[in-house]
């Protein structure tokens, strides 16, 4: 099947008119894809501000805040994780809740770093270190905004990575193609592009050096032993090239292969799954000019026209993560106390088990993420939360309503407010809006509703509210982002 990318605008600023208002909708679909959703205040302070101020403020918050101090743990090897009674395993998934308290306190940082995560995979089952993980994620956080070519450059030796893809094992009498490969394939210029198998085998002679390690868990340190040092032809140069030099000389010889392709992995995460090429290519000028920062590209893509086409409104399929921090985000509800553990592996069970991405290509996303089995754990997993929500306080669902809705009565007015305000593109039949109205009716005596008896201050709004928003979870419109 092919499906069409409709969008008709390109990369000149978005300036809000008549045909294309500044509105809930667009400032809604600005947070939902920038980050894991607004907040209702967030939404009310990017329609004061404007598209062009909240996309700068969003983005400068961001790349500026200070990230969180090093656990002590950053560094121990494993011998030191077994002397401190340290669970080795417990402690990865911590660091993933810390991410994932983030994502739902910030968000915007938080949602590159996933793509980032997710471009460079290094499964965690390859190494079973938490260090060697924490490291890695630095890495990604690190550079998440910053220039590209160092960002490769520093992925490149985390220990995560070198015993993920071999590149421990890469020495001059033992060479290992795996890494060479995928940082031209995956990492950097994209399948059979602007590269041969001789290439890889050049370039993976200049990868070796990265082999001195001593203790499991410990550092992986650089060891002239293991270099080869000899002439290497790569591209069609030919130079003593080092890991270093290798990943400079690939950016000069093929910028437009990189630029091109990460700008188009970029577009489809935050835009629509299906590129247009046309913008792509505006983005990838961009990063070329800009010496490949990422930010310049970030802030050109999010203060466009194109981004905010109405053809994308709920063009793409909402990942793991987004489907429970969205959720809790856009209604900035109260969360229970076992959120974090039970949502780490509630998306999981989904298919995004924070640091183990099925292959080196990672996680798909859109379509990869549905199907009859993980559709039904969608299910399970928002009323898992949406029941939690209710049961720690049952003021939360009733309150936000009342904010949402101006304090309506109307139940037909409640039920439509909460059906758009979380999905993108609302219902597509009277019949299922009066549906949802039914939902939400539960079974308060019907004519409550005609005298005024019931309101969003009637004893059972928050369980109806609760069986209102387990409905819409199980609703197609609702997957999509």
């Amino acid at each position: 099947m092919v499906i069409t990318n409709c969008a008709t605008t390109g990369l000149e600023p978005y300036v809000p008119s008549a045909a294309a208002p500044w509105d809930r909708a667009r400032a809604q679909h600005l947070l939902r894809r920038i980050s894991f959703g607004g907040r209702p205040a967030e939404i009310e302070r990017a329609l004061a501000d404007g598209p062009a101020a909240t996309v700068d403020r969003l983005l400068s918050d961001a790349s500026t805040r200070p990230d969180h101090d090093a656990p002590e743990w950053a560094r121990w090897d494993y011998d030191t994780f077994m002397a401190n009674n340290r669970d080795v395993f417990g402690t990865y998934v911590e660091w993933n809740q810390v991410f994932m308290q983030d994502a739902l306190d910030h968000g915007v940082r938080e949602k590159l770093v996933l793509f980032w995560m997710n471009h460079f995979v290094a499964k965690y089952e390859s190494y079973s270190c938490p260090s060697y993980y924490y490291q890695w994620m630095k890495v990604c956080t690190d550079h998440a905004f910053g220039e590209f070519r160092v960002f490769v450059r520093d992925i490149t030796k985390t220990p995560a990575m070198l015993f993920f893809l071999n590149g421990f094992e890469n020495t001059r009498d033992n060479p290992n193609e795996n890494y060479a490969r995928e940082l031209f394939e995956l990492f950097t210029m994209g399948e059979n592009n602007g590269y041969t198998q001789e290439d890889i085998v050049e370039a993976s002679r200049a990868l070796t050096g990265w082999n001195g390690w001593t203790t499991y868990c410990g550092g992986v340190n650089w060891a002239p032993w293991g270099f080869d040092s000899g002439n290497k032809t790569v591209f069609g140069r030919t130079a003593p090239f080092n890991y270093g030099s290798l990943i400079n000389m690939m950016f000069e010889e093929r910028a437009t292969e990189i630029s091109v392709f990460i700008c188009g992995k970029l577009y489809q995460y935050y835009v629509n799954p299906t590129i247009d090429e046309a913008i792509v290519d505006g983005l990838a000028a961009t990063f070329r000019d800009n010496d490949f920062q990422i930010l310049p590209v970030l802030r050109q893509l999010f203060a466009s026209a194109h981004f905010f086409d109405a053809a994308h409104y709920g063009a793409q399929i909402k990942a793991p993560t987004e489907v429970l921090i969205n959720f809790l985000r856009e209604g900035d509800f109260e969360v229970f106390p076992e959120w974090k553990d039970w949502g780490f592996w509630s998306m999981a069970n989904m298919g995004q088990y924070l640091g183990e991405p099925p292959d080196v290509s990672g996680w798909k996303g859109n379509r990869s993420w549905i199907d009859s089995n993980r559709l039904t754990l969608r299910w399970e997993a928002m009323d898992g939360f949406t029941w939690g929500v209710h049961n720690q306080n049952a003021e939360t669902f009733p309150a936000f309503a009342r904010a949402l809705t101006d304090d309506s009565n109307q139940v037909d007015e409640v039920a439509r407010a909460i059906v758009d305000y979380f999905i993108p593109r609302g219902l597509n039949t009277p019949e299922a809006y009066d549906l949802a109205t039914d939902v939400l009716k539960w079974d308060v005596p019907a004519n409550y509703y005609v005298d005024g008896t019931w309101s969003l201050y009637y004893p059972s709004v928050s369980w109806q509210i609760t069986l209102l928003l387990r409905h819409l979870s199980r609703l197609p419109e609702f997957q999509l982002v």
